[in-house]
């Protein structure tokens, strides 16, 4: 079917209502911004997942980040899209104000740079991803172990979303297939969701990121609901086995680990943290594995999960805005509740 059939198809699709969940940030961002949303059906529903980093990274992260670049001969390192994220207490953002050292950057690797100019300060990468950014960070680790750089230091908050994937399927959420996130399955390969539809008899479709292949991924799972399949339609990057080179790399200093989901709580083996032998290099990162910070009065963690849309939390545009964000979501411009209030996503 060419495109003009597909979009004609789910603008007048009358069958029974259909949840489809996206779990790529840059997904969520390519839907609101190709205003996918008013081409479907109203019995066509997608949902945004946890697939921002930002968004479920953890306010004892953040709090952690804001002590150490408070430190005495320490600086920390990180990328924009972190520096405004709350705290249980503060920002980075905040925290700079406050006389902490602070620097963004746009490349992992520009911390050696830095470290190398000022060998008297220690420098720590806020390092937070998911599979695709982690071999950034494992290249990162290699280069400064076999240049001999002391000075560099990681605070991780790895996530791998497989695992996510399997804690929102056991939930009462009604979830009828998955957009599966095309970065990710870049690294993970196409096979690493297969186990989960076949568990879950759901279909998984891997999306581009125009929104001509949205519209396919979502009229492909149209087509497959019920049924527990995996369907690549990003073949130009996406293989079955995923790129084994990275993988290998990250294996040799990361190790599976429980990790701490923003709204989601801890979940089982679903990040990555610094092998013990490489201990020095860690700033304190299984430390925060656990996250008992909560603002009782935001709801992004229900808004991840699919409980509720983000107009449903009673925050939404009146005290939380992209000007005074209240929670993650609506921080990063790759959470749902940024996009909701940007683009008036239905």
């Amino acid at each position: 079917m060419n495109i003009k059939d597909i979009t004609e198809f789910l603008s007048k699709y009358d069958g029974e209502e259909l949840s489809f969940m996206e779990v790529c940030g840059t997904h969520t961002a390519s839907i609101s911004e190709n205003g996918i949303p008013f081409l479907l059906s109203d019995k066509i529903k997608l949902i945004s997942g946890p697939g921002c980093p930002v968004c479920v990274t953890v306010a004892s992260y953040i709090d952690k980040l804001c002590g150490l670049a408070l430190e005495k001969n320490t600086c920390v390192v990180t990328f924009g899209d972190l520096i405004r994220v709350p705290g249980s207490v503060s920002s980075l953002q905040e925290t700079k104000s406050k006389g902490g050292r602070i620097e963004m950057v746009y490349s992992p690797l520009d911390i050696i740079r830095l470290a190398e100019r000022d060998s008297k300060t220690d420098f720590v990468f806020a390092a937070v991803g998911f599979e695709t950014t982690t071999p950034v960070y494992a290249v990162l680790l290699d280069k400064i172990i076999k240049e001999n750089i002391k000075n560099v230091r990681l605070l991780t908050a790895l996530k791998t979303m497989p695992a996510a994937i399997d804690a929102l399927c056991k939930t009462d959420n009604k979830i009828d297939g998955f957009i599966a996130p095309g970065h990710v399955s870049v690294i993970t390969g196409a096979n690493e969701f297969i186990p989960l539809a076949e568990k879950y008899n759901l279909p998984f479709v891997i999306s581009g990121f125009k929104g001509e292949e949205l519209l396919a991924a979502i009229y492909a799972l149209v087509k497959l609901k019920n049924k527990g399949r995996v369907l690549n339609l990003y073949k130009s990057a996406v293989t079955d086995n995923g790129n084994v080179k990275a993988k290998t790399l990250v294996n040799k200093y990361f190790e599976p680990c429980d990790a701490a989901w923003r709204g989601m709580g801890r979940i089982k083996n679903s990040g990555m943290v610094l092998k013990k032998e490489y201990i020095y290099y860690d700033a304190g990162s299984r430390e925060l594995m656990n996250d008992s910070i909560k603002n009782n009065s935001c709801r992004c963690g229900e808004v991840i999960t699919g409980c509720i849309s983000p107009r449903e939390c009673p925050l939404f545009a009146s005290a939380c805005t992209p000007e005074n964000p209240q929670g993650a979501c609506m921080v990063s411009n790759e959470g749902a509740c940024f996009h909701y209030f940007i683009n008036n996503r239905k």
